[in-house]
């Protein structure tokens, strides 16, 4: 059995204001309750919030919140999950009602990955220690419900972090963030004992993205301590007139939570709204535009300055790469055929759909000509922890499909972009 956590956020001790409340100001039951267990309680505008910090995977969590909600002591439960992450652990069938069409449509495969990967490393850890990442979350929702006490979900839209996220890190800090996500993805290797411990002290999200999580502020501040700012923030919008809140919250958000809970001062629904804004992208790509358009003028200025047979040359340059590396991505994800000629043909004409990926024509053909299974989405969540499982699994294959495309056509547009400005500096 995993020992209780202890206060901990990346070594810091806990503010002076994170006090643990004595039996002063709690009466004895909620207090036998939390007994080893890291907690606060704030109070604030007549309501006593009761912070439970608690080990994503761990039995002694998991009956510690069981025992906190049998007391009786509290009016509300909330814990810290959003809609979708709620789904996912109430519902095993939640993938098999996905429209995946509308997932690539509206440009959400890249999120839906990066969410089947965190499915992935919680089935991982799962099998490796004998409980669901989550549990102890699930179980207050249950034990509450069971006793018809309302239920809140204050955690942010795990969507919008991961967008928030993406903007923030830029071009590069975007790529690294991939490719460590896509590591973790492929690679059916045991969860090391770090990683366990700092799960045990930490966040489910922060501990998914691994080490690149420990050196990028701007990915923890986004990942931590926004969210802990947007439950506070919840905790005020939702207590109604509750007098009595429970909280159940990872350990590592328990000093960041308390604090903002005890000296927010703004209208909780408008630090909310800040924090789930995300800047739209713009219509019209402006960096893509910028390099396609330099292309296609180098194209011209070719067939301007050295005639035919250099434009026609230049020309094909730019459809050899681009269709070439576009229908080799697609390849490497287990395309059809069909997919691959479809990827191939819409990405020299990147320059004439702006903000319309090739991946995702070769996606849509994907999913029309190897149309997922139900069986397919009832088995997403086992078969994503491997890499053969992916090409295995038709819908796991068509995101692959989606990814892969996108990437080879975006190196096929700076190689052939690079190739030409070369010949026409030559």
């Amino acid at each position: 059995m995993l020992p209780a956590p202890s206060w901990r956020c990346r070594g810091a001790p806990p503010a002076p204001h994170h006090r643990l409340m004595t039996t002063e100001t709690v009466s004895p039951a909620p207090l036998d309750a939390l007994a080893g267990q890291p907690h606060a309680i704030v109070e604030r505008d007549g309501v006593r919030y009761t912070l439970l910090g608690t080990a994503h995977v761990s039995r002694d969590s998991l009956d510690a919140v069981r025992a906190a909600v049998d007391t009786g002591a509290f009016d509300a439960v909330s814990v810290e999950l959003d809609t979708q992450r709620m789904q996912a652990l109430s519902d095993p069938d939640a993938l098999a009602k996905l429209d995946l069409v509308k997932v690539i449509r509206e440009g959400k495969a890249a999120l839906f990955a990066a969410n089947l990967g965190l499915a992935a490393y919680q089935r991982r850890l799962a099998e490796q220690l004998g409980i669901e990442p989550g549990a102890e979350l699930k179980a207050a929702a249950d034990e509450a419900r069971a006793r018809d006490l309302p239920v809140h979900l204050i955690d942010r839209e795990v969507g919008v972090t991961f967008r928030r996220i993406s903007a923030r890190l830029g071009f590069f800090g975007r790529i690294r963030l991939v490719s460590g996500l896509l590591t973790g993805l492929l690679v059916d290797d045991e969860v090391g004992e770090d990683e366990i411990e700092n799960l045990k002290q930490g966040d489910m999200l922060e501990a998914s993205f691994g080490e690149f999580a420990k050196q990028s502020p701007a990915l923890y501040d986004t990942l931590i301590d926004e969210r802990d700012q947007y439950m506070a923030s919840r905790l005020r919008e939702t207590s109604g007139e509750a007098r009595n809140v429970l909280a159940v919250v990872g350990a590592g958000h328990l000093q960041g939570l308390a604090r903002y809970l005890r000296e927010e001062t703004r209208d909780p629904r408008a630090v909310c709204e800040e924090l789930d804004f995300v800047r739209k992208k713009k219509r019209l790509p402006w960096f893509t535009m910028a390099i396609t358009t330099l292309v296609l003028g180098g194209i011209a200025w070719g067939f301007w300055r050295g005639g035919f047979a250099l434009g026609a040359d230049l020309l094909q340059q730019w459809i050899l790469f681009t269709a070439g590396l576009a229908a080799l991505g697609c390849l490497l994800a287990g395309g059809h055929p069909l997919s691959i000629l479809a990827g191939a043909i819409a990405a020299p004409l990147k320059p004439f759909r702006p903000g319309v990926p090739s991946g995702m024509f070769s996606a849509l053909v994907e999913l029309r000509v190897r149309k997922p299974a139900y069986g397919d989405f009832l088995a997403l969540r086992d078969d994503a922890q491997t890499l053969r499982g992916w090409y295995r699994n038709r819908v796991a294959r068509v995101v692959l499909n989606f990814i892969l495309t996108n990437l080879g056509t975006g190196i096929g547009v700076w190689l052939a972009g690079a190739r030409i400005v070369g010949k026409l500096i030559a």
